[in-house]
């Protein structure tokens, strides 16, 4: 599912809701996961999981088509934990998974 197809399922849903006022909620939710991620902050949503970022140190890696050796520069990445909820309804054997 990508953002779009995210915004058309909330806004059929919610008929009282314009499809451009969905998108600007989904964009509004976004925007702040985005935001507190770049300020350090962890985001846990309770039964769905929890976004943070994780810290990889610089290190020396090695070009897959040379073998020359390349610095790789240390960096930020986002990092995604499901919650307890989340696993269970996708481990479940109803098959309910939509």
């Amino acid at each position: 599912m990508i953002k779009s197809e995210l915004v058309q399922r909330l806004a059929a849903q919610n008929p009282h809701l314009f499809q451009r006022d969905v998108e600007h909620i989904v964009n509004a939710i976004f925007d702040e996961i985005v935001d507190a991620l770049a300020r350090g902050d962890r985001v846990e949503l309770r039964g769905f999981g929890a976004f943070s970022v994780k810290h990889r140190p610089a290190r020396s890696g090695r070009n897959p088509r040379t073998g020359e050796t390349v610095k790789v520069e240390e960096k930020f990445v986002p990092f995604f934990k499901t919650g307890k909820e989340m696993r269970e309804r996708l481990n479940s054997d109803t098959g309910e998974n939509d």
